[in-house]
C-alpha cells in the first residue's frame, strides 16, 4: 500500500519513460509485446481493484485526474510509476485527442489457467467463434461478468478482448473474467471433458431458449453475425434459438448472449444446486 502517490510530471511527449503509450492506434495494430492499454476511469478502477487478472506497469493521468483517483491509487504498489501530464501532452503522446485523461499500461503476462470446478458444481461458460467486432466481444465480456459466467473461450479468429476498445466497452470485465483461446472443435472437447452441455445459438436452432430444461453446467456457443456457427458445430450441440417478431431474425450477438446468460442465471436462481453460487 502506498499512503500517497508521488506523481512524475511529463512535459515532453517523446520522454522515453512513457514510450509504451506512444502512437497508440498504430501500436494497437501491430501488438504491444505482452502489454495492453487501459483507458478511462471505470476500467482503471477495475485494474487496480485487486480483482483484475493482470498487473499494472504504469499509469499516465492528466493533472486534474490525480486527486479524484486518490482512493484507487492508494492500493497501488509503490513500484508502479504514476506519470502526470496535461491533456495536450497526453494527446501528443497517444497520437489523437485524449478526453478522459486516464490511461494505464498493464502486462498480459501468463494469466492463470482456466480451471473449472468439478462436476456437479454449476458452471456457465461462453464460447465465441469468429467474432471480429471489438464492441461485440467487449459487450459479451460485460454480460458474462454481469450474469456470473465462469469464463469465456475464444477461437483464433475472435478479436483480442484486451484491445483497448474491447476493454472499455466491457466496462473492465475483460480484466476480471477468465478466458482462454481454443478452436471451435476443441471447445466441444472441452465441454465433454468438463461435463458441460454445449448450447449452440442460431436463428435455425431447434429448441427455444425459454423452454430449455435447467442444466447446471453449460457452454454457450455464439458465432459471428451473418454466417453464424458452422453446420458441423451445430450438429454436435444442442441448438437454441431466441424467438423474434415475424419476418425478422437478426439479433446482435452481444444482445443474444445477454438474453441467454440472463435466462441461465434465472434458471439457476429458481432451481438452486446444492453447490450453486447463485
Amino acid at each position: 500500500m502506498r499512503p500517497a502517490v508521488t506523481p512524475i510530471p511529463i512535459d515532453d511527449p517523446s520522454d522515453p519513460r512513457i514510450a509504451a503509450y506512444a502512437a497508440m492506434r498504430e501500436r494497437d495494430l501491430i501488438g504491444r509485446e505482452g502489454r495492453f492499454i487501459v483507458e478511462g476511469e471505470v476500467t482503471l478502477r477495475v485494474l487496480l481493484s485487486g480483482a483484475a487478472r493482470f498487473p499494472a506497469e504504469s499509469l499516465l493521468l492528466s493533472h486534474e485526474r490525480l486527486a479524484p483517483l486518490s482512493d484507487a491509487l492508494a492500493a497501488l504498489s509503490a513500484s508502479v510509476p504514476v506519470y502526470t501530464a496535461s491533456k495536450a501532452v497526453m494527446s501528443a503522446i497517444a497520437g489523437f485527442p485524449i478526453h478522459r485523461g486516464v490511461m494505464a499500461v498493464a502486462s498480459c503476462g501468463e494469466p492463470p489457467p482456466l480451471v473449472l470446478p468439478p462436476s456437479p458444481a454449476p458452471v456457465t461458460m461462453v464460447g465465441l467463434v469468429g467474432l471480429t467486432n471489438h464492441d461485440n466481444v467487449g459487450g459479451l465480456f460485460r454480460n458474462a461478468a454481469a450474469f456470473g459466467a465462469t469464463g469465456i473461450l475464444l477461437d483464433s479468429a475472435t478479436c483480442d478482448p484486451l484491445y483497448r476498445k474491447a476493454i472499455r466497452v466491457s466496462a473492465g470485465a475483460a480484466l476480471i473474467v477468465p478466458f482462454a483461446r481454443l478452436e471451435a472443435e476443441a471447445m466441444l472437447h472441452f465441454a465433454q471433458a468438463n461435463d458441460l452441455v454445449p448450447l449452440a445459438f442460431s436463428p435455425r436452432g431447434k429448441a427455444v431458449l425459454a423452454d430449455l430444461p435447467p442444466s447446471p453446467r453449460t457452454l454457450l456457443l455464439l458465432g459471428t453475425e451473418g454466417p453464424g456457427l458452422s453446420h458441423g458445430l451445430m450438429a454436435r450441440a444442442r441448438t437454441v434459438r431466441i424467438p423474434m417478431a415475424p419476418g425478422f431474425d437478426s439479433l446482435n450477438v452481444a444482445t443474444a448472449g445477454a438474453l441467454a446468460l440472463h435466462h441461465l442465471a434465472m434458471q439457476a436462481r429458481d432451481n438452486p444446486h446444492p453447490l450453486s453460487r447463485w
